[in-house]
């Protein structure tokens, strides 16, 4: 008999697990065609929101000081997911050529397969690479091979939660920037600045960029492999199929990182140096069922203010203490697509974020425009 304790915990843990759903989906779309091809993405991106509308926001917070051993059907989750995906795509790259699918059908299988693993297969890979045991943080980093995005670990842990809300992090949308201008400056200033940032690690130690310490390498490798295997399964077409998913995979994540810190600045205190990071510049969000399906990724402020937490145990705040979406991820990665929407619903949101925060801050002029230098 299943001690009670283990069934209360499985019972918790149960609604994130509805992520799962998207695998069977896109198996849909590629046995049966035709319209079918769409279920991936309205389930992601409109039963999750018509959820989070009907039931509303979770304001309740796990308490923060769980024991791991508590944990166990979460950490779980993202474990078996890695699998999963493995399998989907690649069976999806074998079987796709050969299924007889149309063009738009075969790009609508692609299609849903990249909004899987960028929704799903990417945010559990941000979850596991924050972890401290090296067996989950390589499994972190076959997700990200899968959609050839491996240098999003080094860019991550070492870019971005160091430099969030100030210039030296590429990843933080300006206030105005457009999302089609913020995607190209991202790809480019990211890859970049993880190179960097692990090279500069290396000089710190007495090592070259070219040293086999340089995890760069293993993302190579990775990727490397990744490629090899989809064109030893279905040649050409299964290449272009794979490098295709991963390019949906990768807007899926870049769309969210614009939502997640759009106009949020740390003040500039001089000498190079900001404030520290508080929940205050990040997105705040508390829409129940995207929330099951990105495993607390909205819970965004207290992921950068407490970086080592895992999913289960981020907390949520109120408004005066972070800034709050007015909806979800999904329906706000939509309206990134849309710069005048986008504007008319953030910005002023932006200045009252600016207001309640920084009222002595009158000139925010060099803020929009990132030229305060670097810190150090």
């Amino acid at each position: 008999m299943i001690p009670a304790q283990h069934i209360a915990r499985l019972s918790a843990a149960a609604p994130f697990f509805l992520s799962f759903i998207l695998v069977p989906l896109v198996w849909i779309g590629a046995l049966w065609g035709d319209w079918w091809v769409l279920l991936t993405p309205l389930c992601t991106w409109y039963l999750f929101t018509a959820i989070d509308f009907a039931i509303g926001l979770n304001g309740e917070n796990a308490d923060p000081d769980t024991s791991e051993d508590q944990l166990f059907w979460y950490k779980l989750l993202t474990q078996l997911w890695v699998p999963l995906q493995a399998a989907t795509l690649f069976g999806l790259v074998w079987y796709v050529p050969r299924a007889g699918l149309n063009g738009w059908e075969t790009f609508g299988v692609v299609f849903g397969t990249g909004v899987m693993t960028g929704t799903v297969g990417i945010v559990y890979a941000h979850e596991l690479l924050h972890q401290r045991n090296r067996a989950e943080r390589r499994l972190g980093d076959l997700l990200l091979a899968m959609v050839l995005y491996s240098h999003f670990r080094s860019e991550h842990l070492l870019v971005h939660h160091r430099h969030v809300g100030t210039p030296r992090d590429p990843v933080t949308a300006r206030y105005n920037e457009g999302f089609h201008r913020f995607y190209p400056r991202v790809l480019r200033q990211s890859l970049l600045s993880s190179f960097r940032a692990e090279r500069e690690m290396l000089a710190r130690k007495g090592r070259p960029w070219w040293d086999r310490r340089n995890p760069f390498w293993t993302y190579l490798a990775l990727q490397g492999a990744m490629l090899a295997l989809a064109l030893a399964l279905s040649g050409w077409a299964g290449l272009g199929l794979f490098m295709l998913q991963a390019g949906v995979a990768i807007w899926q994540l870049e769309v969210v990182n614009y939502v997640e810190h759009y106009g949020l600045t740390r003040k500039y205190l001089g000498d190079g140096k900001y404030e520290r990071v508080l929940p205050r510049h990040s997105w705040n969000a508390s829409h129940t069922a995207t929330n099951w399906l990105m495993i607390n990724l909205q819970r965004h402020s207290d992921h950068h203010y407490k970086p080592d937490r895992r999913f289960p145990l981020l907390q949520t705040y109120a408004e005066d203490e972070a800034p709050q979406l007015p909806y979800g991820y999904p329906l706000m990665a939509l309206a990134a697509m849309i710069p005048p929407l986008w504007r008319r619903i953030m910005n002023p949101r932006v200045r009252a974020w600016r207001q309640r925060y920084y009222p002595e801050i009158t000139d925010w002029h060099p803020y929009n425009k990132a030229r305060h230098p670097a810190p150090n």
